[in-house]
């Protein structure tokens, strides 16, 4: 089945570069400019699949992310220029699934795009965890995707729900960066481990600092509350 992707960039350069190179490697393609005409060709096209710069005019990808997940969630991946790790994570906070910084190459762009396709199509998180299961102060429900705190529930992505989920499929036991990344976003070559500490991060920012422990040189463990 042919997949369609948006690749939305106000520098025509680039734009029409990732078009060319994503239609080569046999993706459909449509094109938007600006935030407003991102979030327009997104809903009138349905795409499987987004790439997005995060500097755009109109408004910014952060917002075009924002709006797009709340409509129908896709796969994002996010390009940016900013190499702060703060801009990253706001990204990944509004629903982005990946981001690369520029300069990038094509390749790196259509091998990401491929992982994050086939991971919309696995559900290795869901496969051997409970329907529901409490972790101290916090509840999951592996069937409606939620989670919930003292204060009540806690608004995750769907990344960050994926690796809360794997995680608690296996308490206590350390899993690896690259098993996580194999996994849940499919990447076959062990790619950068950049990507799943900033959703850890963002997920330790939402759930406090202790429910998931780094194991160095390895990758992370959930802690199960006694």
């Amino acid at each position: 089945m042919n997949r369609t992707v948006l690749v939305v960039d106000d520098e025509p350069t680039i734009s029409d570069a990732l078009a060319a190179r994503l239609r080569g490697e046999g993706f459909g393609v449509v094109t938007a400019h600006d935030g407003p005409s991102a979030v327009e060709v997104c809903a009138r096209e349905k795409p499987d699949v987004m790439v997005l710069d995060v500097m755009l005019p109109g408004f910014d990808g952060l917002e075009v992310c924002r709006r797009i997940q709340a409509d129908r969630p896709i796969p994002v991946l996010m390009l940016t220029a900013k190499s702060d790790e703060t801009d990253m994570l706001v990204g990944l906070g509004v629903g982005a699934d990946d981001y690369l910084s520029k300069p990038f190459s094509m390749r790196e762009v259509v091998a990401r795009v491929h992982a994050l396709l086939r991971r919309a199509e696995r559900t290795a998180a869901a496969s051997t965890a409970t329907a529901a299961m409490t972790l101290g102060a916090f509840r999951i429900d592996h069937d409606a995707r939620r989670v919930s705190g003292p204060d009540g529930e806690i608004h995750l992505t769907r990344t960050e729900f994926d690796i809360l989920a794997f995680l608690s499929a296996r308490p206590g036991a350390a899993v690896a960066r690259d098993t996580l990344l194999a996994e849940l976003w499919g990447w076959e070559d062990s790619a950068s481990s950049r990507t799943v500490d900033s959703h850890v991060k963002a997920l330790r920012r939402k759930l406090g600092g202790t429910l998931i422990r780094t194991v160095h040189g390895v990758g992370y463990a959930l802690e199960t509350p006694r």
